[in-house]
């Protein structure tokens, strides 16, 4: 009778031990993230066949199927707060207090289908949030009037995700990209948002930090951004045994924040310890879900968080 090895005998205990709770904790990230119809719109994402607009394998691909985009989508947030008339119309359209995982769902599934979807189902994607971005009009409090389809607008939402993602991997993905690969996946990401009506996205890295900074002399931290971020830092609509995980997301969220914003939003800058102990413990989280959703969870692993 062959007997296990003691390393194979150990595996198989830890298999048996560690599963259950892995598959659990998978399920419920992916229930968070996706939301309650995720799994069969997973199965349609990953399942139809055809033409897609990218291959699985690209650099997008790669990036937007990662557990990184769990910091990424939360840097998103913060960074996209920074445009006041952005977040005038978060503020009076969405609602980030009363349907935060509603948005969260929606956006998941968005990057989803456009990165990984038959490449209909994609386009229908992007006509429905044009579609939505043609109602979302307002005025500002000096009585500037502010549209979701704005281009302008549209360009600086889709640079600091592109921005945010891209670090967020950098920083935590499981295999970082080289610099051609980073290019290449801005100039992918780009092509989504020129579909949704940004003019001239930036197609290489260097081209997305100049397309940031350009964006810089327009950025504040208003009372509506403060308002959202202390709620997405602070309040955040979950049972309170997922808040520590929560919480060291979040951390390592504002870790890739640029220095200069954090006094905009009244974030705290420890630049040692944002190097050291965030780093290490948003790495260990990353990990952590990464390998909760893994196991026969590739599709899954596509839903993932932004802002």
């Amino acid at each position: 009778m062959a007997t296990l090895s003691a390393p194979a005998a150990l595996h198989t205990v830890r298999e048996r031990t560690l599963g259950p709770v892995r598959d659990r904790l998978g399920e419920a990230l992916f229930l968070r993230v996706a939301g309650p119809d995720g799994a069969r719109q997973a199965a349609r994402i990953h399942g139809r066949p055809g033409p897609r607009w990218f291959d699985p394998a690209s650099p997008i691909g790669r990036v937007h199927g990662d557990a990184s985009m769990f910091v990424g989508g939360i840097r998103a947030l913060l960074l996209q707060t920074l445009h006041p008339a952005a977040m005038k119309a978060v503020s009076d359209h969405s609602g980030f207090r009363g349907d935060m995982w509603g948005r969260l769902h929606r956006t998941s599934t968005f990057l989803a289908v456009t990165t990984f979807g038959h490449e209909a189902d994609a386009q229908a994607a992007v006509d429905a949030v044009r579609r939505i971005h043609e109602r979302v009009t307002g005025t500002m409090a000096d009585g500037t009037p502010y549209a979701a389809s704005d281009p302008h607008l549209l360009r600086w939402v889709h640079v600091a995700e592109a921005d945010s993602f891209l670090r967020a991997h950098t920083a935590y993905g499981a295999a970082p990209l080289d610099q051609a690969e980073r290019d290449e996946y801005v100039a992918q990401i780009g092509e989504v948002a020129r579909r949704l009506g940004v003019v001239d996205p930036p197609t290489s890295e260097a081209e997305l930090a100049a397309a940031l900074a350009a964006y810089r002399p327009e950025l504040r931290g208003t009372p509506e951004a403060r308002e959202a971020v202390r709620y997405l830092l602070f309040k955040p609509p979950l049972p309170l045994p997922a808040r520590p995980a929560y919480a060291v997301l979040v951390a390592a969220a504002v870790g890739l924040m640029p220095a200069w914003t954090r006094p905009h939003l009244r974030l705290p800058w420890l630049p040692v310890a944002e190097r050291t102990v965030v780093r290490a413990l948003g790495t260990a989280a990353t990990g952590t879900i990464r390998w909760a959703m893994t196991p026969g969870r590739q599709a899954r692993a596509a839903m993932t968080l932004e802002a």
